[in-house]
């Protein structure tokens, strides 16, 4: 079967600010999980600076037999355009959408936009390639688990599928099919690495452990190194970004990946985020010493009324330690801010900001507490 993956033509902030975006990783998953029998094509429209137009001159070129869309909250209008023109140009082709956003939503999404055949939720490797097996058969896949089917007047919701055990059993993203030359941040080629998936914590404004589980699950060593090895040769590419929701939670293996990098020559430079209370001085050295030179720590607020809230199971003094671990070993800190939470006060927003300064971070980035589908903030807010 033709399939064809889209990220669709959307507003980013995060390219609006700094100029670049990062890889559809997600989609480039699904593809590696079918390209041995299926001719599979990706289009990531961001990086490309696809509007919709030119998004449907592809679709009308290539002609697939079924279209996958990713989406966020932010972008799920866009998403719901593509769907909508995927039907215009051919009534036939099976529409398939899967991300953060519809996962939690699903009859909401297939009401506000019906073209939309399938949802995979949460981890979809397995169950995107069990939809594409069945459809190319012609056999039904009402009861694939993790799928969500359109039946027109209703929905069927099938039970979640368990997570993958051991994620080094998922090939490895299909590079190949992305535009590799445009991921570019100051004229700098830059990669992005998932080396774990799954969040044992519950902050009010995340859904991730929902999406990937709270059991976290981490590729191997070696897994981790053989796919920096492939962006480091066949790219050349020196500045990775690991998206680990929290790549050090697992200390130790957080030093064997900075120590097998220094070891196997990867002449690479590298970011990653941390819980201000999975940082050490022993992992910030080793850290240091293989290339790292930002870390990303989720601080939140400097209100503790304002943490307890979220959930965060921190304190500002956590936070101030950590950024003093990170700068003693000439590690740029940045630091993450959220504003806006339920039951907060002008007093814990200005508290918040002032700590942004004293806790000695490099960086400051704030964001709007937003009640995203599956998020604790989400049922608040209902």
């Amino acid at each position: 079967m033709k399939v064809l993956l889209i990220s669709p033509p959307t507003t980013s902030a995060v390219k609006s600010v700094v100029g670049a975006t990062g890889p559809p990783l997600g989609l480039a998953y699904l593809a590696s999980m079918i390209r041995e029998e299926h001719e599979v094509r990706i289009v990531d429209s961001l990086a490309e600076n696809f509007n919709h137009n030119d998004v449907e001159k592809i679709i009308k070129r290539y002609d697939p037999d079924v279209i996958g869309i990713t989406s966020t909250t932010s972008m799920i209008p866009d998403a719901y355009a593509v769907a909508k023109m995927a039907k215009r140009n051919n009534e036939n082709v099976k529409v398939i959408m899967g991300g953060p956003h519809v996962t939690f939503v699903p009859e909401r999404t297939f009401k506000e936009c019906p073209y939309i055949d399938f949802i995979v939720k949460g981890e979809g490797e397995i169950t995107f390639k069990e939809l594409i097996n069945a459809l190319e058969k012609n056999r039904d896949p009402s009861n694939i688990l993790g799928l969500s089917v359109n039946l027109g007047n209703k929905v069927r919701n099938n039970p979640p599928r368990p997570l993958i055990k051991d994620i080094d059993t998922i090939p490895m993203p299909s590079y190949d099919l992305l535009p590799m030359e445009k991921y570019q941040a100051d004229g700098v080629r830059f990669g992005t690495v998932i080396t774990s998936r799954g969040c044992p914590f519950n902050c009010a404004f995340c859904s991730s452990s929902l999406q990937f589980g709270k059991r976290w699950r981490g590729h191997s060593d070696s897994k981790v190194i053989e796919e920096l090895r492939y962006l480091y040769e066949k790219y050349g590419i020196r500045e990775i970004e690991f998206l680990d929701d929290t790549f050090t939670l697992n200390m130790k293996r957080a030093v064997r990946i900075a120590k097998r990098i220094r070891e196997e020559g990867l002449d690479i430079s590298w970011s990653s985020s941390s819980r201000v209370d999975t940082f050490t001085d022993e992992l910030a050295r080793a850290m240091k010493k293989g290339g790292c030179h930002t870390i990303y720590f989720g601080i939140e607020s400097g209100s503790q009324k304002t943490l307890d809230f979220i959930g965060k199971g921190i304190t500002p003094e956590q936070s101030i330690s950590a950024v003093k671990k990170a700068k003693k070993h000439e590690i740029r800190a940045l630091g993450a801010f959220v504003i806006g939470c339920p039951e907060e006060t002008k007093e814990d927003i200005e508290k918040t900001i002032k700590f942004s300064k004293k806790v000695g971070v490099d960086f400051a980035q704030f964001t709007i507490a937003t009640p995203y589908p599956g998020t604790r903030l989400w049922k608040y807010a209902l």
